[in-house]
């Protein structure tokens, strides 16, 4: 049976905590990827389930994003009722344990693949937001740039008849709603008229390499990685466990459900986060 189909163990937190606790004390400077898994207890959804299948349809592409008037009247539309999920999450324990981390020196930095800011607010200082930022907004024309809020209550003034809507969070801002966005208005850019976009990097987009490179230092210079959270089916994420592999980085994961990293490990935890954090944070 290859590994990525072995039958997965569920840890237990006390269990998982003693093993996570073992590697950190073998390899104390560590360089901390997180994904969505960590923000799920503050209410923001997540894309993926247990076997790292999606839960729900793609989020916008950035192509389709630039090119058509329509996917941004949905976006914006959506966002309406997506955006303030974001907003107004607040950091949970796992944001707390991970920012504790950073405060006995076990972390180096954190690089999430999150774009709520929820690390920042729980009192992480060093921390790389792989993915961009949410709270913000940039013309991809001319480069201004504003809060997120100030074009989410111009979308709100120029369509009224929206807020009798209402629909279930999706990730990152989005929403499951579905209907006529064709008389949406959008608020473009006030200084050239230019799209606006928020500050993050949509599915199909490239992560400015600086961003990455400098991510890669720090692996470089860490004692080994732990993810905690992702599923890592995405690229921008999974290539630090590639590049870790590479230079022989001992590598654990803390995530319920696989990932794709599975095979490549050393310490896989299948078990709850925040639990699991406690128990380390204990012995440690």
């Amino acid at each position: 049976m290859p590994v990525d189909e072995q039958p997965l163990v569920l840890h237990t937190p006390d269990e998982a905590g003693t093993l996570l606790a073992e590697f950190i004390h073998r390899h104390p400077g560590l360089m901390i990827l997180t994904g969505a898994g960590v923000s799920t207890d503050s209410g923001i959804p997540d894309y993926r389930d247990g076997d790292g299948a999606w839960k729900r349809k793609q989020p916008v592409q950035h192509q389709d994003f630039m090119t058509s008037m329509a996917v941004r009247r949905r976006y914006w539309g959506r966002s309406l009722i997506g955006w303030p999920v974001i907003r107004n999450a607040r950091p949970n324990i796992a944001h707390h344990q991970v920012s504790e981390l950073e405060s006995r020196n076990h972390s180096r930095l954190v690089v999430t693949q999150n774009v709520d800011r929820l690390h920042q607010k729980a009192g992480s200082r060093s921390v790389t937001d792989l993915h961009g930022r949410a709270d913000e907004v940039i013309c991809m024309t001319c480069g201004y740039r504003c809060k997120r809020d100030e074009v989410h209550e111009r979308c709100a003034g120029m369509n009224p008849g929206f807020e009798q809507y209402s629909a279930g969070a999706a990730p990152d801002g989005d929403a499951d709603l579905e209907v006529d966005f064709s008389d949406f208005r959008i608020a473009d850019c006030p200084c050239c008229d230019g799209i606006l976009k928020p500050d993050v990097v949509f599915f199909g987009d490239y992560v400015p390499k600086d961003r990455v490179y400098s991510a890669l230092d720090t692996l470089k210079a860490s004692d080994g990685l732990l993810v905690i959270g992702s599923s890592l089916m995405v690229y921008s994420g999974f290539r630090f466990c590639r590049y870790a592999k590479e230079w022989g980085k001992p590598m654990a994961t803390l995530n319920l459900g696989r990932t794709r990293a599975d095979s490549m490990v050393d310490l896989k935890l299948n078990a709850r986060i925040s639990e699991t954090l406690a128990t380390a944070l204990n012995q440690l």
